[in-house]
């Protein structure tokens, strides 16, 4: 299908920062590509109820901050997210490394790995990625 969303160009530079519900959003839409209020509700409804007024709403404000881009042409807006997931993840990432972390890397990934019950599949990719930086910077 060919969508003709609105809004304003990416800026790189000056990625918003989603609250804790428009990242539930941009999660559904970053799974499922652009779609409808009806099926980003239906899906945030499969964990927990979000009255469809609600999505809505919060919606419309992440038009307003750019986070989502909407295509108007049809009845139903069709809604994307303006940012890539890892864009995203990145800017949330650098914020709480600065303000929770004191900018440690070390200290984030020591806590991460020590809440969480961490798998070998896991703990081996982290090793192979870890292997990866120390011969990049040789």
């Amino acid at each position: 299908m060919n969508y003709k969303f609105s809004g304003t160009k990416m800026k790189k530079k000056i990625t918003p920062k989603p609250t804790e519900a428009e990242l539930e959003i941009l999660q559904v839409l970053w799974k499922n590509g652009p779609s409808t209020v009806r099926t980003i509700n239906d899906k945030l409804n499969e964990k927990k109820y979000v009255g469809y007024t609600t999505t809505l709403k919060i919606m419309q404000i992440m038009a307003e901050k750019n986070l989502v881009s909407r295509d108007m042409e049809s009845r139903s807006h069709i809604y994307k997210a303006a940012y890539k997931q890892d864009e995203t993840q990145k800017v949330l990432l650098d914020k709480l490394l600065d303000t929770a972390f004191g900018g440690s890397a070390s200290k984030l990934v020591m806590q991460a790995l020590g809440n969480k019950k961490t798998s070998k599949e896991e703990i081996d990719e982290i090793r192979k990625f870890l292997d990866k930086i120390e011969k990049d910077k040789k």
